[in-house]
């Protein structure tokens, strides 16, 4: 049944992901800028005609229908192009370089901001209107209401300059050994300071809608006659509410994903981190056309991926829930 239906999700995807090159290939394309002039630099103003060579090498002298096509078959067969800013190398390899570093960094704030925001809510939801349930009332609408590039910043300018206690950017110091428990140490401190950044926003929300969910189970009748029947509290609280307080915190974690991603590209700028949301910035800066609609489309297909995931672990944790 779950075979099916993520196969069904999976094929359902397809238009999707079309509308989402369709999309971005027209917005970049007619945005502003050449990308030519990035790549040749001053040779642009006084050598027209190896502008036209450099134009016609990369197929921009075509219409643009024909260059929408081109790319779109191109696609189809797993092939993303060639960066124009990454000396013509292949977009699946350069962003599959850098994935794994920003899938790195995700997993760690992510990671942490779940966990923590579960426990901050459900505490919070134990003690209601209590000294506890307002100072995590406080840190969720601090979390949820600082932009993220903002407390970047802000934890550069404590932890980094002013205390001195973490790396200011990077992903690990060149003085550092390629491998060995010293390369694990110093990459998890390079991670620390973006994964907060990063997390603290998602963080917030979760530790919001997991006091909120809380309270609301523990006024269902199903609960009050689970204490009638003399189930302890931490039963009551753990087995039976928990469980359903979660599932709207699963959805929300995982089509939060989205703007996860997003988020990175603001953090691994602002923390010169080396992964994809950086890669996604300088393609941006330098107009390389087909890197940009490489990462969009991992991306998407990313995205599609994690929502399908939720989909299926909603199903495995409530049972009155049945794919088709």
């Amino acid at each position: 049944m779950y075979w099916v239906y993520a196969v069904r999700r999976l094929l359902a995807a397809g238009p999707l992901v079309f509308a989402v090159i369709t999309v971005n290939f027209l917005l970049i394309r007619l945005a502003p800028g050449d990308p030519v002039t990035m790549i040749i630099g001053e040779a642009a103003y006084y050598d027209q005609k190896f502008v036209e060579e450099v134009r016609a090498r990369f197929g921009l002298d075509q219409p643009l229908h024909v260059q929408y096509l081109r790319y779109v078959f191109r696609v189809l067969q797993g092939d993303l192009g060639q960066s124009l800013y990454f000396d013509q190398q292949p977009v699946l390899a350069v962003i599959l370089s850098r994935l794994p570093k920003t899938v790195l960094l995700l997993a760690v704030g992510y990671g942490v901001a779940i966990p923590l925001g579960i426990g901050l809510g459900c505490l919070a939801a134990r003690r209601p209107y209590s000294s506890t349930d307002n100072v995590v009332s406080v840190i969720g609408l601090l979390g949820y209401s600082v932009p993220s590039f903002w407390l970047g910043m802000l934890l550069i300018l404590t932890f980094s300059i002013g205390l001195d206690l973490l790396p200011v950017g990077g992903m690990m110091d060149v003085r550092t050994p390629a491998a060995g428990v010293a390369a694990v140490i110093d990459r998890a401190r390079h991670l620390i300071l973006p994964a907060v950044a990063l997390g603290a926003f998602h963080l917030a929300l979760i530790a919001r809608l997991t006091r909120a969910s809380m309270l609301e189970i523990l006024r269902l009748d199903y609960i009050t006659t689970a204490r009638s029947k003399g189930l302890n509290e931490r039963a009551v609280y753990f087995k039976h509410a928990l469980r359903n307080g979660l599932l709207p915190v699963i959805t929300a974690a995982g089509y939060t994903i989205g703007f996860l991603f997003g988020g990175s590209v603001v953090i691994e700028t602002v923390f010169a981190y080396p992964g994809t949301g950086a890669l996604l910035y300088q393609a941006l800066l330098s107009r390389d056309f087909p890197l940009m609609l490489g990462i969009l489309i991992v991306v998407t297909m990313a995205i599609v991926l994690c929502n399908l995931i939720t989909d299926l672990l909603y199903g495995k944790i409530d049972p009155r829930i049945r794919l088709a």
